[in-house]
């Protein structure tokens, strides 16, 4: 089956009495998650009720360990600058997890790194959560909808092979935000995108993705994939046959014009190969400066963006990731102010003590302001 992604657009977003209702467009027919609609499905509506907001929040000291153990009285959060009538639960919640995993062309030399995720996923998820999988490149399946069952989730990453050079970052965390969507309200929703950072194809806008995922309270965790691992490891082409007949080299005196000299003299291991890898090294420096769809995802959402290079930096990424989600408080409060168009900043506090590190998600839109 052919896939194409959700598109959804936010309408507008009224409030009622302990009531925040979000109205969305969307091309798609009412369906499971893993039956996202084909492209020319007649356009039909759906609608979203957020009653709360949720913010996961995250609290460290200045050298950032993690700080628990602490009361809900000491909870301050301010939306817009106005306090919140706000609930904390430090309690764990079953996690609905999504895994958008890049399959590429492009990092088909990382690909048996990422095929071991399968055994890890369950620091994040726990025994009580559920996971799925969407793969992607220049398109976006689904080998593996929500399931309990680990065993599962790794033959599924397991089987994930190398396919075009497209990369449809954008387009996967939509359907991850779709899939997610439709699980129950009292689990946490997460999505863990593994991919590079460069976004090429997508379909839906970012800032559209970005509202669902917030109005839908999706935390979004990236593990980025660094070109210079994608260089190291990917397949290197052939060297070409030299134009020139090998018994009509110029070699010094004495030497003769065997295929093993001319390999010694001009071939490709007597040459410094840095260029390729400079250029990616520039491109990923400058990166830092752009903000590139991952970057987005992780901070609008109050989630986290990691780097690996080697199978450790994999697994050491996915236990900091892991460490973060089950250590958050989870705040939920309905918005007092929810007739304020826009974007609304979310800040938090600790008793206003300077000396603790309040992580959450910046904020949200709501329909009627840009």
């Amino acid at each position: 089956m052919k896939f194409s992604t959700v598109r959804q657009s936010l309408l507008g977003l009224t409030v009622g009495v302990g009531c925040l209702a979000a109205v969305f467009v969307a091309t798609t027919k009412a369906q499971t998650a893993a039956d996202a609609p084909t492209i020319g499905d007649p356009i039909t509506k759906f609608v979203t009720h957020l009653t709360t907001l949720v913010a996961p929040v995250l609290v460290t000291d200045k050298s950032g360990n993690i700080i628990d153990g602490l009361q809900p009285a000491q909870f301050h959060l301010w939306d817009n600058g106005k306090e919140q009538n706000i609930h904390v639960d430090s309690a764990f919640d079953p996690i609905s997890l999504v895994v958008a995993i890049e399959k590429s062309s492009r990092v088909e030399g990382v690909l048996p790194q990422l095929q071991k995720m399968g055994i890890l996923l369950t620091q994040i998820t726990g025994r009580q959560g559920e996971a799925a999988i969407v793969a992607f490149d220049g398109r976006i399946q689904v080998p593996q909808d929500f399931t309990t069952d680990n065993d599962k989730i790794k033959v599924a990453i397991q089987n994930i092979h190398a396919g075009s050079s497209g990369t449809r970052i954008i387009d996967a965390v939509e359907r991850g935000v779709y899939m997610l969507s439709k699980r129950p309200k009292s689990n946490r929703r997460v999505i863990l995108l593994v991919s590079e950072t460069r976004d090429e194809g997508s379909e839906a806008r970012l800032k559209e993705v970005l509202i669902n995922a917030t109005l839908t309270n999706v935390q979004i965790y990236s593990v980025d994939i660094s070109q210079f691992s994608v260089r190291l490891n990917e397949k290197q082409d052939a060297p070409r046959p030299m134009a020139v007949d090998i018994a009509a080299q110029n070699f010094p005196m004495g030497m003769a014009s065997t295929p093993t000299t001319v390999e010694q003299q001009y071939g490709m291991g007597n040459r410094a190969q840095f260029i390729p890898v400079l250029k990616e090294i520039f491109i990923d420096a400058k990166g830092l400066f752009i903000k590139d769809p991952s970057t987005q995802f992780a901070r609008a959402t109050g989630g986290a963006e990691m780097v690996f290079f080697r199978q450790k930096g994999l697994e050491s990424a996915i236990q900091k990731i892991s460490q973060q989600v089950h250590s958050q408080y989870m705040i939920s409060y309905t918005p007092t102010n929810g007739d304020e168009g826009g974007y609304h900043t979310i800040v938090v506090q600790i008793d206003r003590n300077p000396e603790y590190v309040c992580t959450t998600r910046p904020g949200y839109w709501i329909g009627g302001g840009q």
